[in-house]
């Protein structure tokens, strides 16, 4: 993807393959382009979950995401986004 006007919606298929953080934290980024919070808040949960519970996202790749995304976001949302990283970290 060159720019966020080439994201589209993802297949059946690219849904159920979990992410990795790196892959997560773009994947995100682009889908956040005209988003509300919480259809943000809820991608970022319902990916990171799917991937956490497949075993291909670990604590420290979650931490890494927060920390790689939460510049690009302000204090409230950024609150909002370490809730959901510290939930997931306990699945």
């Amino acid at each position: 993807m060159k720019s966020f006007k080439d994201y589209q919606t993802p297949t059946e298929e690219e849904k159920a393959t979990p992410f990795t953080a790196e892959e997560l934290t773009k994947k995100i980024a682009s889908a956040y382009n005209g988003k509300s919070n919480m259809e943000m808040m809820k991608s970022i949960l319902s990916e990171a979950e799917k991937s956490k519970r497949a075993g291909t996202l670990s604590n420290a790749e979650l931490e890494n995401f927060y920390q790689t995304f939460s510049p690009m976001i302000d204090g409230a949302q950024r609150k909002k986004l370490r809730s959901i990283i510290d939930k997931l970290k306990s699945i």
